[in-house]
């Protein structure tokens, strides 16, 4: 069994931390940080729409360069597609020997897209849920679970530093585990392809349609297949597989045992291993990285034929109805 840590030492991080970025992720960690004592610094292109928001939450915002000079621990909170660039043009001239560069995901630095100098620690900080959680777990006085992991530990520190900043974001008060850069960014692409956003989101396509297909109302598919979901995902949330399975009727657990594997069957089984490989092998990581490239052409045109479909239409309406509903 994995141990779980709780606790880090915040004196550790006694400098400036630059966090660059405040989206999801970002916002969250510079909050959480400057709640936990930290000196906390924004850093954003001139002219981010974002540079308002940051500076109404109390945050002093600068440039990139400009957060990144003098900083102790530098967090590049970005998407993806943009890191190597800002790294290399914003980040990387302004950076002290003796930052530690942290990523709260391992994709860049493991397919060596961005590499800190050899001066540089290079850590993780992952915190399992997105960022508006992460703020608001912790106001309420709770946390999100987190891993941490080091990928180049020049100062014999770098492991405490994660630590320190995983505490300061609220990680402890839920727990942290510790990974590699390649265990995270495999499995997290694993998880959001074959179960959590892609085996998840065709499963429920694939339900409306055969319900649609077979004459039922559109309406009544949505409800059954996209709306419950939530309350199931609840369930298994609160209290794993066994809670779910308590708390529904004895005809759905039946369904459950009897049905669930002749839709997630051997096929399945060996489609997900599949992935898996896609992703060890780096193919998965190539076909991104040159859709990237390609001004995102691919996932654009996926995104929009994915919004004209019967499943987003009705669903569209539907929620607005609930809604306005929820106004009265």
């Amino acid at each position: 069994m994995a141990t779980i840590l709780r606790d880090g030492d915040l004196g550790l991080l006694s400098g400036k931390v630059a966090v660059i970025g405040y989206g999801s992720q970002g916002h969250a960690h510079a909050l959480n940080l400057r709640d936990s004592g930290i000196q906390v610094e924004v850093g954003l292109r001139e002219g981010s729409a974002s540079w308002e928001a940051a500076e109404a939450a109390g945050l002093g915002v600068r440039t990139i360069a400009e957060a990144v000079g003098g900083a102790q621990l530098v967090a590049i909170l970005l998407p993806d597609q943009v890191q190597p660039q800002v790294f290399a043009e914003h980040v990387a001239p302004s950076l002290a020997p003796g930052a530690a560069v942290l990523f709260a995901h391992g994709f860049n630095v493991l397919y060596e897209r961005v590499a800190p100098a050899g001066a540089n620690d290079v850590i993780m900080v992952a915190p399992k849920g997105p960022g508006h959680v992460v703020r608001r777990l912790f106001t309420e006085g709770y946390g999100t679970p987190a891993l941490i992991a080091v990928h180049q530990d020049a100062s014999g520190r770098a492991r405490d530093l994660a630590l320190a900043y995983a505490v300061g974001i609220g990680a402890g008060r839920a727990g942290i585990l510790e990974t590699t850069f390649k265990e995270e960014t495999e499995t997290d692409l694993f998880g959001e392809q074959a179960v959590l956003c892609g085996g998840t989101a065709e499963l429920v396509r694939a339900g409306f349609e055969t319900l649609v297909a077979a004459g039922y109302q559109p309406e009544i598919a949505y409800y059954e297949c996209l709306h419950e979901l939530k309350l199931i995902v609840d369930l298994m949330w609160e209290g794993g597989l066994a809670g779910m399975r308590y708390s529904i009727s004895d005809t759905a657990e039946f369904g459950d045992y009897t049905r669930g594997r002749r839709v997630i069957d051997e096929h399945v089984r060996e489609a997900m291993k599949a992935i898996l490989d896609d992703i060890q092998s780096g193919a998965f990581a190539r076909e991104w990285v040159e859709d990237m490239e390609n001004g995102e052409a691919r996932l654009k045109a996926m995104r929009a034929e994915a919004a004209q479909t019967a499943l987003e239409t009705v669903g569209k309406e539907l929620r607005s109805l609930m809604h306005r509903a929820g106004d009265h």
